[in-house]
């Protein structure tokens, strides 16, 4: 199994927009060989921002590396800047894991 974190900085007040972009969004991971599972995960507050983590679940690490070169990857990510760029505080922060046990 390995596993692909973004963690995302949300200025406080925007949650509900930020939520909302990934709502409407479509991924087209059901399209890709190897993908698992999807979810947003909705962190710890500061008096600055609200923590965000979009966390996809695959079979493999070469099936998420073929995602990321696929068109469906770019399908879904042509959207990607249509959120109001100041709900985020910096850009997101890519986290990759290998499952070990």
């Amino acid at each position: 199994m390995f596993l692909a974190m973004n963690r995302f900085r949300i200025a406080r007040g925007h949650e509900e927009t930020f939520i909302a972009h990934w709502r409407q969004r479509e991924s087209y991971l059901d399209e890709v060989p190897g993908f698992v599972r999807f979810h947003l995960l909705q962190g710890p507050q500061t008096e600055e921002y609200t923590l965000f983590a979009s966390h996809t679940e695959w079979e493999s690490e070469q099936a998420f590396e073929n995602w990321t070169r696929s068109d469906a990857f770019m399908k879904a990510h042509a959207n990607a800047g249509k959120s109001p760029r100041e709900i985020y505080l910096g850009p997101p922060q890519l986290e990759l894991f290998n499952a070990v046990l």
